[in-house]
């Protein structure tokens, strides 16, 4: 067991950063409770030549700030004013790089996850990003803390390394804002994964 460091954040390519964390595995400790599971989907967002994100016009405010910081950061927003969506900063400072974590298949802390969702349905726990963060614990209130400390939220390599012929490649979910790279393929997710979300 490895915990994942800057230097695994801090590479240039966003997309192989976001096809290697499949097969790695996200946690929390939140009030001294412990849940998590293995990644099995994620998406890839970049600063240059990608339109789903305001990073390609180097707009800079203060939900994005943390973006321009050094990876191995969390970034947490909320979507429709209810989801959570967790992601980790990649690349270089100054060079605003993410990977949205969409999916993870619990394996630590199940019955806690389960009264933090309220439901019994594991297969529902974490199939989505939404869901994950809830099942987790991850709020805006983790807004830029680092990934790489082994506290609060951390990723381990446990050795469980997911070949390319297990690996789907598709668009990404919920981005027809970004015209023609709406359809880029950088949804990865692992195949026949029965926690991966259920988005088209």
């Amino acid at each position: 067991m490895r915990i994942l460091d800057n230097t695994f954040y801090q590479r240039s390519d966003v997309l192989q950063i976001s096809r290697e964390l499949l097969g790695k595995y996200l946690f929390t400790e939140i009030d001294g409770d412990i849940t998590g599971g293995k990644v099995v989907e994620t998406e890839a967002y970049a600063h240059q030549g990608d339109r789903a994100t305001e990073m390609h016009l180097n707009r800079r405010n203060t939900r994005t700030d943390v973006m321009f910081q050094p990876g191995g950061v969390a970034y947490v927003y909320t979507v429709y004013r209810i989801h959570r969506m967790f992601n980790i900063i990649a690349n270089k400072e100054g060079k605003p790089d993410a990977v949205l974590i969409r999916a993870i298949e619990p394996s630590t802390g199940i019955e806690i996850m389960k009264q933090r969702r309220e439901i019994n349905d594991e297969k529902r726990l974490t199939a989505g990003p939404g869901m994950l963060t809830q099942a987790l614990g991850i709020s805006t209130d983790h807004y830029g803390i680092p990934v790489t400390t082994g506290k609060i939220i951390w990723l381990e390599d446990r050795g469980e390394a997911v070949n390319d012929d297990n690996i789907i490649a598709s668009p990404r979910v919920g981005i027809d804002y970004a015209g023609e790279d709406a359809q880029l393929p950088w949804r990865f997710r692992i195949k026949d994964n029965p926690w991966v979300s259920k988005a088209k």
